[in-house]
Formats: structure tokens, C-alpha cells, sequence
């Protein structure tokens, strides 16, 4: 019994050194193995970097190139190819090498191609011998291009997350849109640019809808479609390719300074339609009829569908102005930000940018908000700011917009080679080039008929033909594409819209001088000339007479209340609000209103004249304006009969004229180079009767 128990605490003796000597011997290969393990998760990290900062200087370079070759076609007067065609080449070409010719193979050791999982994730937590790893879910490929995502891993880091574009790159494009609007003649023709845009682009949407809702169903006939296509979808494609975006035309048009009405009308419907195309996409997006077709017509969802646009479009639109608003008011009366120019900057850049993003947090559409947000901040935030602080913001979004629509531009051309699950259809592509047309010519072509059947100043065939030429796409329709592109529907949209977008920015976009001679429009025209051509070839007053009128009560209420209170312009409140409001008045009108009472003058001022508001007395002789010219009627001089031109053109070629406009004074120097009439015919000074 003893032997037995001396050999069992022997045995068990040696059991115990074994343990010990063998958890002695793997501690410091556990933690050898750990160390290893560390710095080869430290090399990856470094080369992804080195690999980001690769991707990412491709970029820049890309930009580099385009700015240089920008300056060269300026300086050359090369106006063939806009910045924003050449961004594309140049895109293009960067796609290709990158897709044919440099290869980066990703690191496949140890990966597992198949892991049957019932759902796809949006995260998976993954234990590999006790540690856990976090991956992300990118996104469904195909089987064909597994290879390829082995074979290549630069292609993979160059596509970047469609969110970046909405939140990032889309923004200052948008509200540099809206800060950069010239006021003067949008308001002119507001009532023409707001048939274009809401009419015009919801028009546009149905027609490109049915119409390529037949080239489906002829596809699905001949055997042509690869996957389900339904007529929502075919709606979805007619309201994203239906928001114009012309840079290149308008930017020709400001070079050779063409007619500022036909500039006007073309910047607002881009404007304001790419607002629509955005809230009416969204719209469609969201129709659901009840059962489970989700995809046959049902009125009511239709109506839902119809009163969420009419939703998202009115909470936008207030949520800009709001915030528009209350900038002014920030910069206006809580805060002395003038005395800290880049502080003012600073948080005027950030109340701008964070308006897009809280639209978007709000389920409202972040586009027509910033939009709305740049247009009331030029009208009132901009005249609160310092003067130094007014040229930064100018420069500031100037720049981005700049560096933002060439990126975007560029990165159009790299993905046409970069992205892997592009479907192109011939018969598709052959039917949405037809309906884009279509559907321009229709919303221009109609519309304009209508809208000249209540316009002074009509909208001249030519005018409408070059309007119908510039329906380019570009960052707009390009952002709504490639934002879904998970179905076999929305790669072969956005297969499709990248090839619109080349056809319009390069063929419509460089033959814009070649239309502008054909179509025989002026260009080096002055914006703030007093005469303009008709339609009938006559040359005519100036269209600044013609003001909707919807615009001419706005601009009474905006100038005589709006204006000093929210910003330092403007009369005194005191002055037109009634005496029983004279401590209110005083309590919300700024001091710096008073001081400058007697030398602001409206920028706007110039837009709320009518047919005969002006009335000049010149001697004996009174001279009213109409929209024709001029007429006279009182007695004339010297009892000789005067002719109504000619006493119009001696009382405004000479001496310095006071016009009384509603409450605003206006002084007009004159050219004093000019030899002065005869002294019996200037006893007096001339004095301007105030408008009837």
C-alpha cells in the first residue's frame, strides 16, 4: 500500500514539472506569435495608407492637369471643349491605365470565398482563435468578377461611397448656385424659369418614363433583358436624366456676355429643376400601392406619392430659408461678428454646409434646402457681413464649387472603366438618347408657346432652339445614378447616364458657339443696357420695365420691412411702419440703417418698374416712357413741337438727374463730356416728377 501511494505522488510529481515545463516553454511562444501577429497588422495599416494616398493623389493630379490645360484653351480662346469635357477625358484615360495596365493584387491569403450565411449583414463580428474582427458589408458582386477584385485592388479603393458625392462634393455646387444668383434678372423672368423647372421637369420625367417603358417592353419581347424592370423604374430614369445641368453652355455664355434674359432662363431652370428632379425622384421612390405587386397602379399611392413631393419640397424650402434667416439674424443683432472677419467667415461657412445636412437628417431633401438656404443668405446674410468677410465667402465657394464639379466631372470618366457591374444595353442606350430629346422638346417647345401668350418680352424661336440645345446632363444626374446601383435596373440606368452625360457635355456642350452663330444671338451684350432686340428684330426699351407682379408686391414688403429688419439696408422701420409702431420700429431697426439712410440704394430697385412709372419734366415739355419708346404731352418750348425722343435722350444725356422710385432716390451722373445745350433751354434744373 505504501509502494502503491510513493509511486502515485512520484507519477503525479512528474505530471506536474511536464505541465509546468511545457506552459513555460509556450508562454513565450504565445506571446511571440502575438508580437508577430502585431506587427504584420501594423504593416497592412501602413500600406493600406501608402495605398489611399496613392488613390487619392491621382486625384489631385487629375485636377492638376485639368487646371493647366484650362489655363492653356483661356489663353488660346479654345472653346471647343469646356473644364468639365476635358476633366472627363482625362478621367477616362486615368481609367483605363488603371484598369489595363497597373495591377495591385490584394493580399488572398487565408481567405475563405464561401461562408453560407441565411442574410446579408450590414456587420459581422468574426472570432479567429478568441479575437474578434469587425468587417463592414461593401456591397453584392457577381461571380464573373471575383477574379477581378483578386487581380486588382487598386480599381476597388478608387470607387469611392456614393455618399461622399451627396454629402461632401454636392453641397458647395448647390449653394454656390444659389449664393452666385444674379437677382436682377431671375426675378425678371421668375414667373418663365418656374414653369421650366416644375412643369417643364415633371413633363419631361412622364414622357422619358413611357417612353422607355416601351423600349423594356420590347426588350423583354426580343428576349433583351437580363433581370426585372418595371415601370417605376422607367420613371425613376426619366427624373434623374430630366435635371439639366449646362455649366459648359453658361460658362460660354458669361465669356462672350450673351443676352442676359436667355442666361437667366437657362441658370434658373438648372437651378431650381435640379431641386425638382432630386424631390421628384425620392417621390417615386417611396410610391407603394397595397398587396404584393408593389409595382401596378394604384390612385391613392399615386396621391401619396404626389402630397410626400409637395412635403419634402415645402419642408426643404422652409428649412433653407430658416436657416438662411437665421444667419442674418446671428450676423445682424445677437453678435458682433464683424470685428472677426474669420470668425465670421468660419460660421457663416458652417450654418451654410450644415443646412444640407440637416435636411438629410430630417428626411427632407438636403439639395433644395442648401439651394433656398445661398439664395436668402445673398440677399440678406451677404449685406450684414464685413467686407472682408464678403469677398473670403465668394472666393471660398467660388473655389469649391470649382474643385468639386471637376472632381466630379473626372471621376465620371474614371468610372466608366472602374466600376464592375456596368450593364449597357444597346436598345436601351438607343431609346434613352430618343427620349432625353423628346423630352426636352417637349418641355421647352409648349411651354414657351404658353409663356409668351402672357410675356411682354417673348421668348424668341431662337432663344428656344438654343434652350433646347443646352439640356445638358452632368453632376446632378450622375449623383442620383450612382447613389443605388444594387439592382439589375439601376446598373443599367446608370450604365446609360454616364454615356447621356458624354454625349451632351462634349457634342451640345462644344458646339455651343457654333449654335449661338447660327441661331444668329447676340453676344458682348451689356447686362445692364437699357434697350434690347425683340423677337421681331426691333430694338425696344429695356426689359427692366417689365417686372412680374407677383415680384413687385414682394419687393415693397421685402425692402420696406424685411430688409431693416434683418439686415442693416433698407429704410428705417419708422419710416414705414405707422407712428402707433415708433418704439418697435426703433427696437428692431439697426443703427447703422440710420446712418445710411441717405446712401443705400437698392440693388433691386431697378426690377419693379412698370410701362409710363417714369415721368420727366423737361422745361415746359413732360416725357413719359412706355415699352415702345417715349411720348410727350404738356405745352412745348418756345410753342415749337418737340419730339418725344429727342426730349427723352436731352434729359438723360445731360446734368446730373434725380429719379424719385417709390421711396428710393436714385442719382444718376451723367456724361459731362458731352457739349451743353443752349442756356435758354436750361434756366433751370431739371426736376423729375415722382411716378403716378
Amino acid at each position: 500500500m505504501g509502494c502503491k501511494m510513493n509511486a502515485a505522488v512520484s507519477i503525479w510529481r512528474r505530471l506536474s514539472l511536464f505541465v509546468l515545463v511545457s506552459s513555460l516553454c509556450s508562454c513565450p511562444c504565445r506571446a511571440e506569435d502575438s508580437a508577430m501577429e502585431n506587427i504584420v497588422t501594423e504593416k497592412k495599416a501602413e500600406e493600406s495608407h501608402r495605398q489611399d494616398s496613392a488613390d487619392l493623389l491621382v486625384f489631385i493630379l487629375l485636377l492638376t492637369l485639368t487646371i493647366l490645360t484650362i489655363w492653356l484653351f483661356k489663353h488660346r480662346r479654345f472653346r471647343f471643349l469646356h473644364e468639365t469635357g476635358l476633366a472627363m477625358i482625362y478621367g477616362l484615360l486615368v481609367g483605363v491605365v488603371l484598369r489595363y495596365a497597373i495591377h495591385v493584387p490584394s493580399d488572398m491569403n487565408n481567405v475563405t470565398l464561401s461562408c453560407n450565411v441565411n442574410a446579408s449583414p450590414a456587420t459581422l463580428l468574426v472570432n479567429v482563435s478568441g479575437k474578434f474582427y469587425e468587417y463592414t458589408l461593401k456591397g453584392e458582386i457577381s461571380a464573373n468578377d471575383v477574379d477581378d477584385i483578386q487581380d486588382n485592388e487598386m480599381l476597388r479603393k478608387v470607387t469611392f461611397d456614393p455618399e461622399v458625392f451627396f454629402n461632401i462634393l454636392l453641397p458647395p455646387i448647390i449653394f454656390h448656385a444659389g449664393y452666385s444668383l444674379k437677382q436682377r434678372h431671375f426675378f425678371r423672368n421668375l414667373g418663365s424659369i418656374l414653369a421650366y423647372a416644375f412643369v417643364g421637369t415633371v413633363v419631361s420625367c412622364f414622357i422619358i418614363g413611357l417612353f422607355m417603358y416601351g423600349c423594356v417592353m420590347l426588350m423583354k419581347q426580343i428576349g433583351h433583358m437580363g433581370g426585372d424592370f418595371f415601370f417605376t423604374d422607367c420613371l425613376f430614369f426619366g427624373a434623374i436624366v430630366s435635371a439639366t445641368d449646362p455649366v459648359t453652355v453658361l460658362a460660354i455664355f458669361n465669356e462672350l456676355q450673351v443676352d442676359a434674359d436667355l442666361y437667366a432662363l437657362l441658370f434658373g431652370e438648372s437651378v431650381l429643376n435640379d431641386a425638382v428632379a432630386v424631390v421628384l425622384s425620392s417621390s417615386i421612390v417611396a410610391y407603394q400601392p397595397e398587396g404584393d405587386n408593389t409595382h401596378t397602379f394604384e390612385a391613392m399611392a399615386m396621391l401619396k406619392s404626389f402630397g410626400i413631393f409637395l412635403g419634402v419640397f415645402s419642408g426643404s424650402f422652409a428649412l433653407g430659408v430658416a436657416t438662411g434667416v437665421v444667419t442674418a439674424l446671428i450676423s445682424f443683432n445677437f453678435t458682433k461678428l464683424r470685428d472677426f472677419p474669420l470668425l465670421e467667415t468660419a460660421l457663416f461657412f458652417l450654418m451654410s454646409w450644415s443646412t444640407f445636412l440637416l435636411a438629410e437628417a430630417c428626411g427632407f431633401t438636403g439639395v433644395v434646402a442648401v439651394l433656398f438656404c445661398g439664395m436668402t443668405q445673398a440677399h440678406y446674410t451677404f449685406n450684414n457681413l464685413s467686407p472682408e468677410s464678403q469677398d473670403r465667402t465668394k472666393q471660398l465657394f467660388e473655389l469649391l464649387n470649382f474643385l468639386a464639379e471637376n472632381f466630379i466631372f473626372s471621376y465620371m470618366g474614371l468610372t466608366l472603366f472602374t466600376f464592375h457591374n456596368h450593364v449597357f444595353n444597346p436598345i436601351f442606350i438607343v431609346g434613352a438618347f430618343l427620349a432625353v430629346f423628346l423630352g426636352r422638346a417637349v418641355n421647352i417647345y409648349p411651354l414657351s408657346f404658353l409663356l409668351n401668350l402672357g410675356r411682354r418680352n417673348k421668348i424668341s424661336s431662337n432663344f428656344q432652339h438654343m434652350m433646347m440645345f443646352a439640356g445638358l446632363r452632368g453632376a446632378m444626374t450622375f449623383a442620383l445614378s450612382i447613389r443605388d446601383t444594387a439592382t439589375y435596373a439601376r446598373q443599367m440606368m446608370f450604365s446609360t447616364t454616364l454615356l447621356v452625360v458624354f454625349f451632351t457635355v462634349w457634342i451640345c456642350g462644344g458646339g455651343t458657339t457654333q449654335m449661338l452663330s447660327c441661331q444668329k444671338i447676340r453676344v458682348g451684350v451689356d447686362t445692364d443696357q437699357e434697350t434690347s432686340i425683340g423677337p421681331d428684330g426691333v430694338e425696344r426699351r429695356s426689359t427692366k420695365h417689365e417686372s412680374a407682379w407677383f415680384f413687385r408686391i414682394w419687393y415693397n414688403f421685402d425692402h420696406n420691412y424685411l430688409k431693416p429688419i434683418l439686415t442693416h439696408s433698407g429704410p428705417p422701420l419708422n419710416a414705414t411702419l405707422p407712428a402707433c409702431c415708433g418704439p418697435l420700429a426703433r427696437c428692431l431697426t439697426s443703427p447703422q440703417a440710420y446712418e445710411n439712410e441717405e446712401q443705400l440704394k437698392d440693388s433691386d430697385s431697378d426690377l419693379i418698374l412698370n410701362d409710363g412709372d417714369i415721368t420727366l419734366s423737361y422745361g415746359d415739355v413732360t416725357v413719359s416712357t412706355d415699352a415702345a419708346g417715349a411720348h410727350t404731352s404738356g405745352t412745348p418750348v418756345g410753342g415749337v413741337a418737340v419730339n418725344s425722343d429727342e426730349a427723352l435722350d436731352r434729359e438723360l444725356a445731360f446734368g446730373d438727374h434725380e429719379l424719385v422710385i417709390r421711396g428710393t432716390r436714385l442719382v444718376l451722373p451723367m456724361d459731362d463730356s458731352e457739349p451743353p445745350l443752349p442756356l435758354d433751354s436750361h434756366r433751370h434744373r431739371h426736376k423729375n416728377e415722382t411716378m403716378s
